[in-house]
């Protein structure tokens, strides 16, 4: 949108340029005045009709990339199948539906995803059975401390206390040193000789890395990037993949639809 908005200014600029001179030449023809430009006047009006044309063209064009980003829907689907064995899952295992999120431990976009929609989500569909939550590790270059703290949650989840960590991750990502996780891990009772232990050697490292080289290949960029689809032991299909942090209602609604969908396939089987 801003690329968009800012070649309308260009072209707006450059067809005023152009028009200055010719407007003056008008002028001075019009009250009988001499201009050294005389001769070329009609060239130069010519020329304008001519990027007056082209700028309809460009203007044209730009309708219709708008029109396009209006109509592409929040929800894309994804022509691949899923897999999340070993990945950190929350709920219901034999869920109908699974809800992969690639996320990032200091984005903020992220922070305000898990706790205002997460939160929501949880409550209607993860508490109650229909959908398995599964958390994708995607730290973002420009966020030094978020590979660390992707870490920390891994090391956690050797005690047992994945979920507990990375609430507190979030609830304090402004503040993501080593020192910092460790007294967040003492924060949700786990043993921090073990827990820090675990955090110094990189363990989990590759392992953070290789979600980002699956994101990747997904063709994810930015955080939150979430993959709604149909459960089928450790896969995932019918896949759909809904960018940015979005309100409850729209992730409700794409639910809704799958979870019909799945109903459908199901009484047709």
């Amino acid at each position: 949108m801003k690329r968009i908005t800012l070649l309308v200014t260009l072209v707006g600029l450059a067809l005023t340029g152009c028009m200055e001179p010719v407007r003056q030449d008008v002028e001075a023809l019009e009250q009988g005045r001499e201009t050294p430009r005389k001769d070329s006047v009609r060239q130069d009006v010519e020329a304008l009709k001519q990027s007056q044309e082209a700028l309809l063209k460009d203007m044209a064009e730009i309708k219709k990339l708008l029109q396009i980003g209006e109509e592409q829907p929040v929800a894309q689907a994804l022509d691949k199948v899923l897999e999340i064995s070993g990945a950190p899952l929350k709920g219901n295992q034999d869920a109908k539906l699974t809800l992969i999120e690639f996320s990032d431990y200091q984005c903020p976009f992220c922070k305000r995803h898990a706790e205002e929609t997460l939160s929501q989500i949880d409550k209607e569909y993860i508490a109650t059975g229909k959908i398995r939550y599964v958390f994708r590790d995607f730290p973002l270059e420009m966020h030094k401390q978020a590979l660390k703290a992707a870490e920390a949650a891994h090391c956690a989840d050797e005690q047992g206390k994945y979920w507990e960590i990375h609430d507190q991750l979030f609830a304090n990502q402004q503040a993501l040193k080593p020192k910092q996780l460790t007294r967040y891990a003492r924060a949700v009772g786990l043993k921090a000789g073990p827990f820090k232990k675990c955090l110094d050697s990189g363990k989990y490292a590759e392992q953070v890395r290789k979600d980002i080289a699956e994101g990747q290949k997904l063709g994810i960029n930015g955080t939150p990037t979430l993959m709604l689809g149909v459960s089928n032991g450790d896969k995932v299909e019918n896949v759909k993949m809904i960018q940015g942090a979005h309100p409850f209602p729209t992730f409700k609604e794409e639910i809704d639809k799958l979870l019909k969908g799945s109903d459908q396939r199901a009484e047709n089987n």
